[in-house]
């Protein structure tokens, strides 16, 4: 019995030591990277962090003497920065629904069995590859209220002219319509991946039973997708927080600010007006919300991935 148990302890030991030698390996193949990875972001947050409690010195660059919570009291009493963060409150609301919504419908259709999808799957490839300064300035120029191809389309129907970037709403709009123009095929391209990924026997086995395109579409296809739309919009998400390069391009935060999303308020705020720790408690405190609301999104794309 006492060498049963001896025999058996051997090979639980081997065993450990086989998957502690393994994690070992691994950790040092990947430490170089982890290192390079961590200093290049752990520095810039802990810098920002550090100036957000401090007095910064213009002549110096760096903190010079520590004020608490002074530059977050400040920052939270200026009507400017919630006037920023409600602008873009409206503009992730309308966003994202709207670039999901189309990224999956277009999928949907350019997946279908149908003469020229291939190319038209190359086309949309083309807004995730220009630049968003490009863009918003081509965007500028096809919305522009006098000369812009929009305009004329409208006008041709009776409508119109719009003043796309003078119009508070409509300044917003248009930011809407270039992101979503530039960030829908990245949608595409992970719904065109899901839709290929799905099992296909589901899909035989309810057209034996009778099934039309549209039964299988809310029926089948939906509910297994709905744990890869949840985590398309988490992506999106924590894409969308950073805009500004589109709004910095098109509307420069007008008219009125009507577009100055908050990382664009945070770079005229440290850049135009010098005002850095004040500028770094702004951006932490978008830190902080940006994970507290992204660990929120991922609780529930785990839920939904558990229910479906």
């Amino acid at each position: 019995m006492t060498t049963t148990t001896a025999g058996g302890a051997r090979p639980a030991r081997h065993r450990v030591g086989a998957r502690l030698s393994d994690a070992l390996s691994r950790w040092v193949f990947m430490a170089p990277a982890a290192v390079i990875l961590g200093a290049m972001l752990a520095y810039p947050i802990f810098y920002t962090v550090q100036i957000s409690f401090a007095r910064f010195d213009l002549m110096t660059f760096s903190a010079v003497e520590w004020v608490g919570w002074d530059n977050y009291v400040e920052v939270l009493d200026d009507y400017r920065f919630w006037s920023s963060m409600k602008v873009t409150m409206i503009y992730l609301v309308f966003a994202l629904p709207i670039q999901i919504a189309l990224g999956f419908g277009i999928a949907f259709l350019i997946n279908a069995k149908w003469k020229g999808r291939g190319m038209l799957r190359a086309l949309f490839l083309i807004p995730m590859v220009v630049a968003p300064v490009v863009a918003g300035g081509i965007w500028r120029m096809i919305l522009d209220p006098l000369w812009g191809i929009v305009n004329w389309g409208l006008g041709l129907i009776g409508l119109g002219p719009m003043d796309w970037f003078g119009d508070p709403n409509l300044a917003m709009a248009s930011i809407i319509i270039i992101d979503t123009w530039r960030w829908t095929p990245f949608v595409v391209l992970i719904a065109t991946a899901a839709l290929l990924a799905l099992p296909r026997d589901i899909f035989e086995a309810a057209e034996i039973d009778g099934a039309n395109w549209w039964s299988m579409l809310w029926a089948i296809t939906l509910p297994l997708l709905v744990p890869i739309i949840a985590a398309t919009f988490v992506v999106r998400w924590l894409g969308a927080v950073k805009m500004f390069d589109i709004a910095l391009a098109a509307t420069y935060g007008g008219p009125g600010g009507a577009t100055n999303v908050i990382n664009l308020f945070i770079y005229e705020e440290a850049f135009r007006s010098l005002r850095f720790a004040e500028s770094a408690a702004m951006a932490v405190i978008v830190l902080v919300l940006t994970m507290v609301l992204t660990g929120i999104f991922l609780r529930s794309t785990r839920k939904l991935e558990q229910l479906y």
